[in-house]
C-alpha cells in the first residue's frame, strides 16, 4: 500500500471542467419540458394535464402526513432546540419510531416507501415544525447514504445497510473538504487500495450529520493503479462505518441559522474501509452524487414551500390585526403588495416542487432541469418571502421569539426563519454554481452540434465537421423561433375560466423563443468566451426558471379547478404570480444588453489589485486571527473526538 499524498492536486480551470463534463449525463433519452422550454419549444403537452399520484400511494403518504403533524405537534419544541441548538435524543428517537428516517426507502427494506411527492410534502411539514429536524432528515434521505444505494448499490450492499437507514441509522453524505467545494477536480481525500481494502486519509468539512450519523457515503480520490490492474481510479463512493477506527469529528460547526443542525469537520487517518462498500466502480463518485442530487435537490425548495406556507399565515392574522391610520396594515398598499407576494410565490413553489416530484415519480421526465430550477428558484425565493415577513412585522420581525414571549407577546420566530432559510442558497449547489450548471444543461444541444467549433483542442477536420452538422441543426431550429402559438389570440383557451390564464402561457410560449434566440446570439458573438459571461447566463436561467414557474402555476390552478378544490381562488392566485413575474422576466431581458457586467470586471481588478484600499480606512475589523482557510494536510487527529451518535 502506497502512502496518502499529502500534495493537493493542483488542475488548471480547463482540466477542472473536463471533471465536471465526464460527471454528468451525457444522454437526454427522456422528454424534458424545461431543456425544450430553454431550445425555444413550449412544450405544455409534457406536463398538462398535471400528472397525478396512484390512490393508493395517496392514501399511504395521507396516513403517514397524519402520523407526521401529530407527532411535529406534540413532541418537537423548536424553541428548545434554538435555545439549546440541539435536536433531543427524544424526538430523534420518536422520528425513528414512526418510521421517518425511511420514508424514501422500499418497504422490503423496512421503509414507508414513500413517493417523491408525498416524502416533500413531510419535509415541508417536519420543516414547519424546526428547520434543523428538517435538514437531518432530508441530509439522510435525500443525499446519504439511501439514495445512491438505491440507484447504484449492489443487492448485498441494500440488504446491508438500507433496513439500517430505514429505521435505526443516520446518515452523511461528506464530499466538501476545507479547500474543495464545487470543484470536485481538486479533491484531496484519498482511498488506497491495500488487498480487500481501501484505505481512507483526508478531511471533510461541513458534513451535515456527520456529528451524530452511524454511516457515511465519503468521495474520495483513489490513485490509478500503476499497473492498471487494480482499477482506472478516480473519484469514488464508499459507504463508511461512523465508528470505525481513525475517524474523528473535530468540530461540530455553529452557523447563524439552523441551530440545531449537527454538521462538522470529520477526519479520516489510515481508515480502513471493504472494498465491498464502495459504491459504483471507480471514478463513478461524481456521477453518482451528481445523479443523487437529481431528485435529491427537491427536498430544499419542499421546505421552501412550508416555510412560505408559515409566512403567509402570520403575516394573514398579523396584519388583520396590527391597526395603523385607523386600518388594518394588509390594506395599507405598501403592505398589502408584500403579503399579495408571498401568497402568489407560495401558490407558484407549491406548483413548481410537487410537479417536478410527481414526474420523477412517474420517471417518464428527465427532470435534472427541473429539479434544479426548483432548488434556484425556491431558496432565492424563499428568503424573499422570509425577508417580507420581517418588514411587515416591523420591529417584531427582527426580535427573537423569546424575547417577544418573556414581554408577553405572541413568540413568532420571524428572524429565526429568515436566518434559517438563507443557507438554502448555498445548501446543495450555491446559487452562483446552479446557474451555470443549469446553463451547461440548458445549451447542451448547441454544444452537441457546434461545440467542437469554439474548442481550441479540435482539429480543422473536426471543426469542418462540426460546421457541417451545425448547419443542418440550425437550418432546422432557426425558422421554428420566428413564430408560434403565443401569437394566436385564441391559444390555450382551455385555461379560461373566469380568470383567464390563456394569455400568460402564450407569454410563456413567445419569450420561450425569445429566450432561445438570445442564447443563440450570444453563442454566436462570444463562442468560446461564452462561459466566461456569467452575468448573461445566469439572467439566462433565471428567465427560464421564471417561465417553468408560470407553466407550473397555470397547470396546477387548472388541476385544483378540474377537482373543484379551491380552483377560483387557485386560479387568481396563479394570475397575480404570473402578472408579478412577467415583469421580473421583462427586466431579466432588458439586462441580458444593458447592465454594468463589463465595469463590475473592471472594478473587480482594482479592488484585488488594492486600487480601492483608500476605501475602507476609518474602521475596524473585529475578525480574528487565524488562516482564511484550515490546514487539511492528511495525518491523525490532534484534537478530542466531538462524535455524538444519538441514543437508541
Amino acid at each position: 500500500m502506497s502512502a496518502p499524498t499529502t500534495k493537493k492536486p493542483t488542475v488548471t480551470e480547463r482540466e477542472a471542467r473536463q471533471v465536471a463534463e465526464a460527471a454528468r449525463e451525457q444522454n437526454w433519452r427522456k422528454p424534458s419540458f424545461a431543456k425544450e422550454l430553454f431550445l425555444g419549444r413550449f412544450r405544455l403537452d409534457l406536463i398538462h394535464p398535471h400528472p397525478l399520484p396512484a390512490d393508493e400511494d395517496v392514501r399511504r403518504g395521507e396516513e403517514f402526513l397524519a402520523e407526521l403533524r401529530e407527532f411535529c405537534e406534540t413532541k418537537i419544541d423548536s424553541a428548545l432546540i434554538e435555545r439549546e441548538a440541539r435536536i433531543p435524543d427524544e424526538v430523534i428517537a420518536g422520528l425513528k419510531e414512526i418510521g421517518a428516517l425511511g420514508m424514501k426507502i422500499d418497504p422490503k427494506y423496512g421503509g414507508l416507501g414513500l413517493t417523491q411527492v408525498y416524502y416533500n410534502k413531510a419535509l415541508a411539514l417536519v420543516g414547519s415544525a424546526n428547520p434543523a429536524v428538517g435538514a437531518l432528515l432530508s441530509a439522510h434521505q435525500s443525499i446519504g447514504v439511501p439514495q445512491p444505494l438505491k440507484i447504484f448499490g449492489t443487492q448485498d450492499q441494500k440488504d446491508a445497510f438500507l433496513p439500517r437507514c430505514a429505521r435505526t441509522d443516520i446518515s452523511a453524505f461528506l464530499l466538501t473538504e476545507p479547500d474543495v467545494g464545487s470543484d470536485p477536480a481538486r479533491l484531496a481525500t484519498t482511498a488506497v487500495r491495500d488487498g480487500d481494502d481501501y484505505v481512507l486519509d483526508g478531511v471533510k468539512l461541513w458534513t451535515t450529520n456527520g456529528v451524530v450519523a452511524d454511516l457515511l457515503v465519503v468521495m474520495a480520490r483513489v490513485p490509478k493503479s500503476d499497473d492498471g490492474k487494480d482499477g482506472k481510479g478516480g473519484i469514488t463512493a464508499f459507504v463508511v462505518e461512523a465508528d470505525s477506527p481513525g475517524i474523528t469529528v473535530e468540530n461540530r460547526n455553529a452557523f447563524m441559522g439552523l441551530r440545531g443542525i449537527e454538521n462538522g469537520v470529520t477526519r479520516f487517518h489510515q481508515v480502513r474501509v471493504p472494498a465491498a462498500n464502495r459504491i459504483g466502480p471507480e471514478g463513478s463518485g461524481l456521477k453518482i452524487a451528481l445523479t443523487t442530487l437529481n431528485t435529491g435537490r427537491l427536498s430544499l425548495p419542499a421546505m421552501c414551500v412550508g416555510a412560505g406556507k408559515w409566512c403567509l399565515k402570520i403575516a394573514r392574522e398579523w396584519s388583520g390585526v396590527r391597526e395603523q391610520w385607523g386600518k388594518p396594515v394588509a390594506l395599507h398598499e405598501a403592505v398589502g403588495s408584500k403579503i399579495s407576494f408571498i401568497a402568489a410565490t407560495t401558490f407558484a413553489l407549491e406548483a413548481v416542487v410537487d410537479l417536478s416530484s410527481q414526474m420523477a415519480d412517474e420517471d417518464r421526465n428527465d427532470i435534472r432541469i427541473e429539479a434544479a430550477l426548483a432548488k434556484l428558484y425556491g431558496s432565492e425565493m424563499g428568503c424573499l418571502m422570509a425577508d417580507e415577513l420581517v418588514q411587515i412585522r416591523g420591529g417584531r420581525g427582527f426580535e427573537t421569539a423569546e424575547s417577544l414571549k418573556a414581554r408577553g407577546e405572541r413568540a413568532v420566530p420571524a428572524e429565526q426563519i429568515l436566518r434559517d432559510l438563507r443557507i438554502n442558497r448555498i445548501f446543495e449547489g450555491s446559487t452562483e454554481i446552479m446557474h451555470l450548471l443549469i446553463a451547461r444543461e440548458a445549451v447542451d444541444a448547441h454544444l452537441s452540434v457546434a461545440g467542437d467549433l469554439i474548442d481550441p483542442d479540435k482539429s480543422l477536420q473536426d471543426k469542418a465537421k462540426a460546421g457541417a452538422n451545425a448547419g443542418v441543426f440550425y437550418a432546422k431550429w432557426l425558422p421554428k423561433l420566428v413564430a408560434g402559438p403565443g401569437q394566436l389570440p385564441t391559444s390555450y383557451g382551455d385555461f379560461k375560466h373566469g380568470v383567464d390564464l390563456s394569455p400568460h402561457l402564450r407569454y410563456v410560449e413567445r419569450h420561450a423563443r425569445k429566450l432561445a434566440r438570445s442564447t443563440f446570439y450570444a453563442m454566436s458573438r462570444w463562442q468560446g468566451r461564452m462561459e466566461t459571461k456569467q452575468g448573461f447566463l445566469g439572467r439566462i436561467v433565471d428567465i427560464g426558471a421564471e417561465l417553468f414557474a408560470m407553466s407550473a402555476a397555470c397547470v396546477r390552478a387548472e388541476l385544483l379547478r378540474s377537482q373543484g378544490d379551491h380552483g377560483r381562488e387557485a386560479y387568481q392566485l396563479a394570475d397575480a404570480f404570473c402578472r408579478q413575474a412577467r415583469i421580473r422576466v421583462d427586466e431579466l431581458f432588458t439586462r441580458l444588453w444593458s447592465n454594468t457586467d463589463d465595469l463590475d470586471r473592471k472594478v473587480v481588478k482594482g479592488v484585488l489589485g488594492g486600487s480601492y484600499e483608500w476605501l475602507e480606512q476609518g474602521v475596524v475589523d473585529p475578525s480574528g486571527e487565524g488562516p482564511w482557510i484550515a490546514d487539511a494536510a492528511p495525518g491523525p487527529s490532534q484534537r478530542d473526538n466531538v462524535r455524538r451518535p444519538f441514543k437508541q
